[in-house]
C-alpha cells in the first residue's frame, strides 16, 4: 500500500490540497476551494485521474469547505483509507523563533501558530484554522506543520540581524526570518544533480517568483542571505505588496493622509506592488497590457525586474562567486520574458542564455543557459508539497522536536 500525506494550504478565502506519495513523489489528487466566506457562491475544483471535477455553490466557513473536499475523495476518489493516508501536512507561512522546526498538530501548537499572526497576518490565522478543523475533521490521522522560515533560521547573524535599538528587537524578538523556505530548500537542493556537480560548496542564487517573491543565497545547500524579513512584506516586487520600501512613508502617511495601522497595513500587503502599480495583481495580465503598449505597465515590468537583478548582484558579491541562478514559481518557471529580462543585465559578466531553451515550457527541471555561460540558469519547478509531506511523514512517526508525540 502506498503512503501518502494530504497536503493542505488554507489561505484566508481559499484552500489548495495535494494527495501526495511520499515514496514515489507523486501528487495523487489535486484541488481548490475558492471564495470562502464571500457573498458571492464559491467553486470547488477536484482533478484525479486525468479528470477535473467543479463545483459551484455558497462556502461560508472553513469546515464547510473541507468537509466537501473529504466528500470529493470518497464521491470522486482516490479512496483515502485505500491509498494509505498516514497524515496530514498543514503549510504554515511565519513559524518564527517559536517553530525552528516542523511540529506536529496539537491544541497547542494551533494556538502558537495563531499568535505567530503577527509576522503573517495573511497567512497564520487561516493556517491555524484548517488545522483546528482537520483536527476535528479526521481526529485519529496524525498532522503536522511545517514552516516556511525554518529554512531560513539557518541564516547567520549578519543577514537576520535589523540595525534596530538591540534592547527592543530582543525583546520583541524582531529580526530576519525569511518565508517561502520550504520552496527555496527543495528547489536548492535539486541543483547540483541537474549540474552533475557536488552540494558541498556550490554557490547559487534562488529566485522564488510568484504572487509572492522572494531570493535566497545558498552555499551548500544552507541559505546565507533571503529578502524577506521580519515578514513576507520585505524584498522584491510582488502582486500586492510593496516590497522593500523606506520606512519612513508609515510615519509620512501616518502625518498627512492620516492612515491607521490596520489601513497602513492592507495598503503595503494587498493594495500596492503590481497591483497598485498597474490595477493587476497576475504578471500574465501585466505582461499583456505592456504588449499592447501600455506604458504604465512597462514601468511596472522594469521596477520589477529591476528589483530582482539588484538581488542577485548584492548575494552574488556576498557569496564570492556563484555557480548558479535558479527561476522558480508561477512567474520564474512560466515567464521566458521576465527570464531573459534579469539574466540580460548580466551579460557583461558572461551569462548567457540559450534563447530556444528559455522559450520551452517545461514541467521538468532545466538548464537553459547557453553552453558557454559563466554561470547556470536553471528552471526548478517548485515542490512544496512534496517537501512538506516528507517533513510530516518523519515527525508522525517519530515525534517532533519539541516532545510532541502522536497518540
Amino acid at each position: 500500500m502506498a503512503k501518502t500525506v494530504l497536503v493542505i494550504n488554507s489561505g484566508s478565502s481559499s484552500i489548495k490540497y495535494q494527495l501526495v506519495d511520499v515514496e514515489n513523489g507523486d501528487a495523487l489528487a489535486s484541488g481548490l476551494v475558492e471564495k470562502i466566506g464571500e457573498p458571492t457562491d464559491g467553486f470547488y475544483t477536484h482533478k484525479y485521474n486525468g479528470e477535473k471535477h467543479k463545483f459551484t455553490e455558497p462556502i461560508p466557513d472553513h469546515e464547510t469547505g473541507l468537509k466537501r473536499v473529504l466528500e470529493f475523495f470518497d464521491q470522486f476518489g482516490p479512496n483515502l483509507k485505500e491509498y494509505g493516508l498516514a497524515a496530514i501536512g498543514h503549510r504554515v507561512v511565519a513559524g518564527g523563533a517559536v517553530f525552528p522546526e516542523p511540529a506536529l498538530v496539537t491544541e497547542k501548537t494551533i494556538h502558537q501558530v495563531e499568535d505567530l499572526a503577527t509576522l503573517a497576518p495573511l497567512h497564520n490565522g487561516p493556517e491555524a484554522k484548517g488545522a483546528e478543523v482537520m483536527k476535528k475533521l479526521m481526529p485519529d490521522v496524525p498532522a503536522g506543520f511545517v514552516f516556511d522560515s525554518s529554512f531560513f533560521q539557518q541564516l547567520p547573524a549578519v543577514s537576520y540581524t535589523y540595525a534596530l535599538n538591540k534592547e527592543v528587537a530582543e525583546k520583541y524578538q524582531i529580526r530576519r526570518y525569511g518565508a517561502h523556505g520550504t520552496s527555496h530548500e527543495y528547489v536548492g537542493s535539486v541543483v547540483p544533480s541537474l549540474l552533475n556537480k557536488p552540494a558541498e560548496g556550490l554557490k547559487q542564487i534562488v529566485l522564488h517568483i510568484g504572487n509572492g517573491a522572494s531570493a535566497s543565497a545558498q552555499i551548500g545547500g544552507r541559505p546565507v542571505e533571503t529578502s524577506m524579513g521580519l515578514t513576507p512584506l520585505e524584498g522584491l516586487v510582488m502582486g500586492s505588496r510593496t516590497g522593500d520600501i523606506d520606512p519612513a512613508v508609515v510615519f509620512h502617511l501616518i502625518r498627512n493622509a492620516g492612515l491607521n495601522v490596520d489601513e497602513l497595513d492592507k495598503l503595503f500587503n494587498k493594495q500596492s506592488g503590481m497591483t497598485g502599480l498597474t490595477g493587476r495583481g497576475d504578471m500574465r495580465d501585466v505582461e499583456q497590457l505592456a504588449e499592447n503598449g501600455d506604458e504604465n505597465a512597462q514601468l511596472a515590468l522594469d521596477i520589477y525586474h529591476h528589483r530582482i537583478v539588484g538581488y542577485v548582484g548584492n548575494y552574488w558579491a556576498q557569496l564570492g562567486g556563484l555557480d548558479a541562478i535558479t527561476f522558480t514559481a508561477g512567474v520564474g518557471e512560466n515567464s521566458a520574458e521576465t527570464r531573459a529580462a534579469v539574466i540580460d543585465k548580466f551579460a557583461f559578466a558572461g551569462v548567457k542564455l540559450d534563447a530556444e531553451k528559455n522559450a520551452i515550457r517545461s514541467d521538468e527541471p532545466r538548464v537553459i543557459s547557453a553552453a558557454d555561460s559563466s554561470v547556470a540558469v536553471c528552471v526548478v519547478p517548485t515542490n512544496e508539497e512534496l517537501a512538506i509531506a516528507r517533513k510530516v511523514i518523519k515527525i508522525s512517526e517519530e515525534g517532533d522536536v519539541y516532545g510532541n508525540k502522536v497518540a
